[in-house]
């Protein structure tokens, strides 16, 4: 059980830019995602996730660059995703002072390199992230895309987040392809789904738009952090109105 919930903006980052997208597409340039990452310390963010979304389809590893300008201005634990398939790309990554890896396409396609990267760096330093979209054929009813949303693979995601944990995963971010940048709330369903099929921490991400849906991914959801983007991109709350309106309705953040 987590102590408290963790509040982590997400800084989606194409070319080197904070970008920010609906579905996974149409993506808007917004700014510099060193200098955003560096006001949302500041602004109490408990974490940051930065997933450089365009390196899995365009065949590269994360532009290092971007993650180092990142790491020298924030003073939280930064996740980065996006274009990691080995061990080595992990290691790269640990040794500029990145916190842990998300690892998506090249888990699904290569579920040794879950255990591989918990037993060379600990569970804790890996999160497995999981894009899915409603498909009824699946289980659970929601099923696992790759490739930044471009490939469903036929594979219940829920199922695979319990092979993720199995396989030494420390925290799973699943996505809802459908929610996500709609900010019309999180898929609580597929989120509830996962968080109560597994024991490691899970993050909701894909689609917050209002304040009251942070509080539904805890209380109805079960996720035990929320990942943020448009909510305090576009400068409609700060991260600090966020906490505050969660511990009003008696969740329990780090203020």
């Amino acid at each position: 059980m987590v102590d408290y919930v963790k509040v982590i903006p997400c800084l989606d980052t194409k070319d080197g830019r904070l970008v920010k997208g609906v579905n996974f597409v149409n993506l808007r340039d917004i700014a510099d995602p060193a200098e955003v990452a560096e006001k949302y310390c500041k602004d109490g963010a408990d974490e940051l996730v930065l997933l450089d979304i365009t390196a899995t389809v365009e065949g590269r590893t994360t532009l290092l660059d971007v993650v180092r300008r990142t790491v020298e201005r924030i003073n939280v634990p930064l996740t980065v995703g996006g274009g990691i398939r080995t061990l080595d790309n992990m290691r790269d990554l640990f040794e500029l002072g990145v916190a842990k890896c998300s690892i998506n396409t090249a888990a699904v396609k290569n579920p040794q390199l879950i255990k591989d990267a918990a037993a060379e760096f600990g569970s804790e330093r890996v999160t497995v992230a999981i894009d899915t979209r409603r498909n009824p054929q699946m289980p659970s009813g929601f099923e696992v895309v790759v490739d930044g949303g471009r490939t469903p693979v036929g594979k219940d995601a829920v199922s695979w987040a319990k092979q993720c944990e199995d396989l030494g995963a420390g925290a799973i971010l699943p996505t809802s392809m459908d929610a996500d940048g709609t900010q019309a709330g999180y898929d609580i369903p597929m989120t509830r789904a996962i968080a109560s099929a597994v024991s490691i921490p899970v993050i909701a991400s894909g689609g917050a738009g209002t304040l009251d849906h942070l509080v539904e991914a805890v209380t109805q959801g079960g996720a035990s952090a929320v990942l943020v983007a448009s909510l305090f991109h576009y400068g409609k709350y700060t991260i600090r109105q966020a906490k505050e309106y969660m511990a009003s309705k008696g969740i329990k953040v780090k203020l």
